[in-house]
């Protein structure tokens, strides 16, 4: 089956236009401040929404819910440190990255490796942000995800993941094993919260590639 074109929007990056490839907007997006970027299915629809701007596209419109969504998650803490994982199944890659939710600058981000699964980027995610946690002493930083099953891995200190070692995915286990290490010897104090994405959209760290 003939994989799916996409086209990326930059309104906001070191170059604005419309990119045919991820490769190519992620160039325009890497180590840039609060970029503003969507990808769309068609060409049209791209060309369309870089003329009607950021703010059509990724301004948040209140839900007729959000009264309720507020009062049952409230606001997300600020500062803090949101995670996220990507895999794309067509390249079979993967990463992770963190940013800071009160700036949007990316904090870390490592990648891609072969072979991965986007819970298994979640939970070294969340490890890392806590590793840096540590090191920096920032003590009680809140760190946010959007993955249920990597928050229960990191509570076990366990990745019960189904991923099959191969020669490809070496490095993500050392990784792996690396963070459970980690997580049974060094205590931490920083709470990791879930990420309410129906009340606060997409999490900082989104990749933006849906």
């Amino acid at each position: 089956m003939k994989q799916k074109s996409k086209f990326y929007v930059v309104w906001q990056g070191h170059q604005s236009g419309i990119f045919k490839s991820w490769a190519d907007c992620e160039r325009q997006i890497k180590g840039f401040t609060n970029a503003k970027y969507k990808s769309f299915p068609t060409l049209s629809q791209a060309q369309q929404a870089f003329e009607e701007g950021a703010e059509a596209h990724l301004g948040k419109k209140e839900s007729p819910m959000q009264p309720i969504f507020d009062t049952l998650y409230g606001k997300p803490i600020i500062p803090s440190i949101a995670v996220d994982g990507a895999f794309s199944s067509s390249t079979k890659k993967a990463e992770y990255q963190g940013v800071n939710t009160q700036t949007g600058v990316v904090i870390f981000r490592c990648g891609p490796f072969m072979e991965g699964t986007n819970n298994v980027m979640e939970f070294l995610a969340i490890v890392h942000a806590l590793a840096l946690c540590k090191q920096h002493c920032w003590n009680k930083l809140p760190i946010y995800s959007d993955s249920v099953n990597a928050m229960l891995w990191i509570k076990a200190k366990k990745a019960r993941t189904n991923l099959v070692p191969t020669s490809q995915n070496k490095v993500i286990f050392d990784l792996i094993q690396r963070a459970e290490k980690w997580l049974k010897t060094t205590p931490y104090n920083n709470p990791i919260l879930k990420w309410e994405t129906k009340a606060w959209g997409e999490i900082p760290a989104d990749f933006g590639r849906k």
